[in-house]
């Protein structure tokens, strides 16, 4: 076992507060402050896209881009690390290449394989540029996947490098980053690697395959999202390469950062309170009420903050909505994506203007005013490898209506009138009448306001700190390194 804290890289294309689509966004923004605490030297590693400011320059140096030469800037920022004793600094650095990177966007460029090829070749190279051997290098999705196995070929020459061991976070496996097969002389590498046994994907490229591949340990963002990829459903094709990983397969529900997604704190809600003062969780639901131009009412207010995407159960939502706008309640949704959704969507809240709100695009504190102000959360996913919406609703004690499938599964208990236990009401077959048994569930507890109350205080104790998911990654990066025979295997 180590005397100090481990040195840690953690490497990924988007991280919070600097770029974010999503959650891999949150992820690795959020994970780097809670290892810090724990007393471990960690550095984080993203392109440095358009947007991006307030940096100071640090060094360059080449890179091998195919035929290409290009120069790595590296830009450094910070991001900072508070816990009741004080505060840490976590050091987090920019691939800068204006070629590559000095765009609007993050993705969806025709040579998205030759960017993410010169992020990919230039991780092992900024170690040394920083004089920084870490420990473990943490890769997250496609964008990262070939970093192992950069990795192991310059250990092949650089033996010190056998020591570094690789985590490699699937956060969606639906995106798998495919390229054409001339993506692997992007990478300096040869037709040995394009087979079935190796990066080969029905004819293309695959970095996602890559990172299953070659890294150490494969990590997922829930327990249930680990065995469901490992499936047919689930697997989108590289569920035989998850089965001959198994064993070296973990997951890890993602936390939600504690002092951000504070409802007693929160300067973006109306007014701030917590799980003794639910008075004024009411005060938010009338506020935002106001703001949205609904009715002032004490009926259900169903809230929704989402992405606009096929994966989010829209589907049988708008199956469902003609009996959903038939109980006596409100609709909210926050989100953008499909063109298709949007305009459907769009029409439901012309329908009814009194009782459904929809907003379009993305509008941060708009976003918590709906957590705080709503009485129950939907989240009907097709799948959902982690989730955050359904924890940052629990937080504000907006009650998730949602389906067992991934993260929400390990996140969200159902209720049991029996025991009066629960933080939810789950649904288990993909269905417009899943759904809406559910909502009935809600809306038959919610009518009973003793038991309500008591559904929201348990929902606004539960603990999904990043604390509790740092120290499980702690333990898969010691598995990682017992690998590279850096350590005794842990229990």
């Amino acid at each position: 076992m180590l005397d100090t804290g481990l040195k840690i890289l953690i490497v990924a294309s988007e991280v919070a507060p600097f770029a974010k689509t999503g959650g891999l966004a949150d992820v690795a923004g959020s994970l780097p402050k809670a290892l810090a605490v724990q007393g471990n030297d960690v550095r984080v590693v993203l392109p440095r896209y358009r947007p991006i400011g307030d940096y100071r320059t640090v060094t360059d140096f080449p890179v091998q881009v195919g035929r290409r030469k290009d120069t790595c800037i590296v830009r450094q920022s910070r991001i900072e690390a508070k816990y009741p004793g004080g505060m840490k600094e976590v050091p987090v650095y920019f691939v800068d290449n204006y070629h590559y990177f000095d765009r609007e966007r993050f993705y969806g460029y025709e040579d998205d394989a030759e960017r993410f090829a010169f992020f990919n070749l230039s991780v092992i190279p900024l170690c040394d540029a920083l004089g920084f051997r870490p420990d473990i290098i943490h890769l997250n999705d496609w964008q990262s996947g070939f970093v192992p196995l950069l990795l192991r070929i310059r250990a092949r020459h650089d033996t010190v490098w056998n020591e570094v061991a690789t985590v490699f976070t699937v956060h969606n496996l639906q995106y798998q980053g495919r390229f054409p097969r001339e993506t692997l002389a992007l990478l300096g590498l040869g037709d040995e690697y394009f087979t079935p046994g190796g990066v080969e994907y029905y004819g293309d490229v695959s970095f996602m395959k890559a990172g299953l591949l070659f890294s150490d340990v494969i990590g997922t963002v829930s327990q249930t999202y680990a065995k469901e990829i490992q499936t047919p459903e689930f697997g989108e094709g590289l569920d035989g390469v998850l089965r001959k990983r198994g064993s070296d397969l973990y997951g890890i529900v993602n936390g939600i950062n504690y002092h951000e997604y504070d409802p007693s704190s929160d300067p973006r809600v109306y007014r701030t309170y917590d799980s003794r003062d639910l008075d004024g969780k009411r005060e938010n639901k009338h506020a935002l009420q106001r703001e949205l131009g609904l009715n002032i009412s004490d009926e259900p207010l169903v809230g929704m903050v989402s992405r606009l995407a096929d994966q989010k159960g829209l589907d049988i939502l708008l199956k469902a909505i003609p009996e959903v706008l038939g109980r006596r309640l409100q609709f909210v949704l926050l989100g953008s994506g499909d063109g298709r959704y949007e305009e459907a969507f769009r029409s439901v809240a012309a329908s009814y203007p009194e009782r459904v709100s929809v907003t379009t695009g993305f509008n941060g504190i708009l976003a918590q005013r709906i957590y705080a102000g709503s009485d129950m959360f939907l989240m009907p996913s097709r799948f959902e490898p982690c989730g955050l919406g359904q924890l940052i609703a629990m937080r504000y004690g907006s009650i998730p209506i949602a389906r067992r499938t991934g993260g929400i599964a390990d996140t969200v208990s159902d209720y049991d009138a029996s025991t009066g236990t629960g933080t939810g009401f789950l649904f288990n077959r993909y269905s417009a009448e899943g759904l809406l048994a559910a909502l009935d569930r809600a809306l038959e507890k919610y009518a009973d306001r003793q038991v309500w109350n008591h559904i929201v205080k348990q929902a606004m104790e539960s603990d999904f700190s990043w604390n509790k998911s740092a120290a499980m990654y702690t333990e898969v990066y010691m598995e990682a390194m017992a690998r590279r025979g850096r350590v005794e295997r842990p229990a």
